[in-house]
């Protein structure tokens, strides 16, 4: 049976750390939605990028998916934290010891949610009181600590989207899409 991701999508989301995600898990054969936070399939990333979701948030069973990924941006991540209906199903899922993933200001959502609390996690530089309990790692540009993943931000998407692939489809299969995409070889 395939696995299946969400990737959520805000206006004002990092397009580099959300599509690198799909892009790599897709590669990786890992079935990728995007889902729209919004009314509308319509999203406008940071940097005015036009991009259409695959799917609106209420048209999607979080129940069947074996991971869910926040994009950051600042912008994105403060449209993130508006979305009840997100943090109800980010609550859940962690309840429930779901794959839960965010990169650049985005954890500082699940940080506000108690969520890392007693876990290892990284973020963009100035979010860091906001991964409330956490323990903070700002070394790496990616940190794995149970059925979290958490990234620093634009410059290591690449490194995040392989420690997805790692946590849901296990290291070999993210050294080969890195050695694919020629990151590794």
């Amino acid at each position: 049976m395939s696995k299946k991701i969400a990737v959520f999508l805000a206006d004002g989301f990092e397009e580099i750390e959300g599509l690198t995600v799909v892009d790599m898990c897709r590669r990786a054969g890992i079935e990728v939605t995007t889902v729209s936070i919004k009314d509308t399939l319509d999203i406008m990333s940071s940097h005015q990028i036009p991009l259409k979701a695959d799917r609106l948030f209420e048209n999607v069973n979080f129940d069947e998916m074996d991971m869910l990924v926040l994009p950051g941006g600042g912008l994105g991540t403060e449209n993130l934290e508006k979305c009840d209906k997100l943090k109800e199903v980010l609550i859940k899922a962690a309840g429930e010891g779901k794959n839960l993933a965010a990169i650049c200001a985005a954890p500082r959502v699940l940080g506000q949610l108690g969520l890392l609390k007693g876990r290892k996690a990284c973020c963009y530089p100035g979010n860091e009181e906001k991964l409330l309990g956490a323990e903070v790692i700002m070394d790496k540009g990616a940190v794995k600590d149970g059925p979290f993943v958490t990234g620093r931000g634009m410059g290591t998407s690449v490194e995040f989207a392989a420690a997805i692939i790692e946590q849901v489809l296990g290291k070999e299969k993210s050294e080969e899409i890195l050695r694919q995409i020629q990151y590794i070889f």
